[in-house]
């Protein structure tokens, strides 16, 4: 292994260092462009975005079996072709457009036959290796590493998600920050691989963001920071993973936008995984986004018995919630355990709330006779009526565990359940091919402050440009009782700014129906969207301080806003709104950080609201058309 990494670092030395001819490739509206360069048999690429190199000669290649793709190249020629598709999406907006270039190349390298594709979008660049083996083969092949690389700016503002140990890889639960691109790969005390997403300030309020898209069949990518500003896509697999049939890589992506709104708003990730299988998913009625009371964060007296988890589905049906989740303990303190499921899931569905139910995939990712011990697992709760299933701790994004996510939606969506999954790694667009992944963790969320590790209000303003991207964003939002230091209408905004088609509330449903204090939230959490039809990022968002959000329901606009560590008082245009009158329903901080004030305004669209913001604080606004 150690001559494969000597490899890597003397070829990517060498493709940067040299130039040769270059074939150009462009975006629709040109605005993004990349070249492919074969120079003396050695393959790289290089990224510009509105006529600025953003991405400098980078390294490409794949070692498979010990050979080397991507060096002694010849070309056996290229295809060109436009996609342009819209299709129905969740989260931010209701449809997404799949618009972009579309560049196969044909190479041969070492004797064996390979494609490199491109896609050029409008925002941003992807790339991926497709490895034809023998047709009906069933031998394994290794991927031992990849050559891919992105050679980014120097002296350029990156942020990144920290974590002082072991448990930043394994599931993502980091906290974000940032530092500069040239010091990437000495800041962090666990050494230089980060995870994705990373995200870089280009100036003049561009943005680079540098992830995934459609991992299956593969190891998850992490990237190796390197003195010279260049990341090298690495695994957790020291020694390299197998895999049988065709090697179809993920796509490597470097998202470039303009503003902030467009970041937020991408649908790239989603743009580069398939389609639903139409047999595997012939409907998709049955998937209802919505959200969910959880017992587990505030673990009260009684946690875990059959009679509590009523008292919860009561709480949520008076909240007027979809769900309910019973999590980690109803295995191992219910006496009867399946009997006692189908209890709870028949008296939930007389309340008209449905159940989510958690189990811990140690237990079931075992790929004996096609995951027989899972297969029971989905039967036994499919058969008790349950909804969906909190599949946590996998704690890494292994082939192995890769593997066993793809099967866990698939064996799901036989049997119409959905999918939470806990503990894991950063989505890449899954939801698209697999609807029934509802959402998932990959953050470091609301779980924290149970455990006494507060999240900073900082973080939560960073989430919503960086991991919050990437969709199915399992937060697990509103916590009044240990809000850290944060106030109550940060707490209210983080559920309305973060973007989660399942919405899992922390704070116990008791005082979100009873405590006098909250009477004038209550309403906002009761009506809570758990998707978007339309998101816009206002101006005034600044990832290290204020994040300004307008998102729409219908007919009902939300004017939302979450704040750093400093206090802030500014006007906010509403233009965004369509002409006429409107009513607003302000939430906004109190005095102290436990305190709210609510106000009324009548306004004409146009005219600013003004937004007074503690330090830590937040601001939601429900603006209606005036009667």
């Amino acid at each position: 292994m150690k001559n494969i990494l000597s490899t890597i670092a003397t070829l990517c030395a060498y493709s940067i260092s040299t130039f040769g001819a270059e074939t150009l490739m462009s975006s629709p509206d040109t605005s993004v462009q990349a070249s492919l360069i074969l120079d003396q048999g050695n393959l790289s690429y290089s990224v510009s975005f509105l006529g600025k190199e953003t991405i400098a000669p980078s390294c490409l290649g794949v070692i498979v079996d010990k050979d080397t793709l991507g060096t002694h190249c010849t070309s056996r020629g290229y295809s060109q072709k436009e996609i342009y598709e819209k299709y129905p999406t969740r989260g931010f907006h209701t449809e997404a457009l799949n618009h972009c270039n579309e560049y196969t190349y044909e190479l041969e390298s070492r004797g064996m036959n390979f494609r490199l594709q491109f896609r050029l979008y409008n925002d941003g660049v992807a790339f991926r290796y497709v490895i034809p083996t023998k047709q009906n083969s069933t031998a394994q092949h290794i991927v031992h590493a990849e050559l891919s690389s992105f050679h980014v700016p120097g002296g350029i503002p990156v942020w990144f998600f920290e974590r002082p140990n072991d448990w930043k890889l394994k599931t993502y639960a980091g906290k974000w920050g940032k530092t500069i691109s040239d010091s990437l790969y000495c800041i962090s005390p666990t050494g230089p691989v980060q995870g994705p997403i990373l995200l870089y300030e280009l100036g003049n309020e561009h943005y680079m963001a540098i992830t995934e898209a459609a991992l299956y069949n593969y190891s998850g990518m992490r990237l190796k920071a390197r003195k010279d500003c260049s990341l090298q896509v690495n695994f957790t697999e020291a020694e390299g993973f197998g895999l049988t049939g065709t090697i179809t890589t993920p796509w490597r992506v470097i998202l470039l936008t303009q503003g902030l709104n467009a970041l937020v708003n991408t649908d790239i990730l989603t743009n580069l995984n398939p389609a639903p299988d139409p047999r595997l998913f012939p409907s998709t009625d049955w998937i209802k986004p919505g959200r969910s009371v959880w017992s587990w964060w505030s673990e009260a007296k009684g946690y875990m018995t059959p009679k509590y988890e009523k008292k919860f589905i009561d709480m949520a049906a008076e909240l007027g919630f979809e769900y309910t989740t019973i999590d980690e303990g109803w295995e191992t303190q219910w006496t009867d355990k399946w009997k006692q499921l189908r209890e709870i899931c028949e008296y939930a569905a007389s309340k008209k709330v449905k159940v989510f139910v958690w189990k811990h995939s140690e237990t079931i990712n075992n790929p004996d006779n096609d995951y027989a011990v899972m297969r029971n697992f989905i039967d036994s709760v499919a058969a008790c009526g349950a909804a969906g299933v909190k599949i946590d701790f996998m704690n890494s994004e292994s082939k192995r565990t890769i593997d066993f996510d793809t099967k866990a939606l698939q064996l799901c969506a036989e049997r119409q359940l959905l999918v939470n999954f806990h503990g894991c790694q950063k989505p890449t667009g899954e939801f698209r091919t697999y609807p029934n992944e509802i959402t998932r963790e990959g953050v470091r969320g609301l779980e924290l402050n149970k455990l006494l590790r507060h999240i900073p209000a900082n973080h939560n303003v960073a989430l919503i440009f960086t991991r919050g991207i990437l969709n199915n964003n399992d937060y697990t939002p509103v916590g009044f009782s240990n809000p850290g230091n944060t106030t109550w209408t940060h707490q209210l905004a983080t559920a309305y700014a973060f973007t989660s088609p399942l919405i899992t509330i922390a704070e116990h449903p008791h005082m979100l129906l009873h405590d006098k204090r909250l009477k004038t939230i209550l309403p906002f959490l009761k009506e809570l969207p758990s998707t978007w039809d339309e998101t816009l990022v206002l101006p005034g968002s600044d990832i290290d301080k204020t994040a300004l959000l307008a998102r729409r329901k219908g007919q009902t606009w939300y004017l939302i806003a979450l704040n750093g560590s400093q206090p802030l008082q500014l006007p906010v245009k509403t233009d965004f709104l369509l002409p006429g009158k409107w009513k607003a329903t302000i939430i906004a901080d109190g005095e102290q950080p436990d305190k709210t004030v609510q106000h009324i305004r009548h306004f004409d669209s146009g005219i600013p609201l003004d937004i007074n913001m503690a330090a830590n604080g937040g601001f939601v606004a429900k603006i209606t058309p005036a009667p």
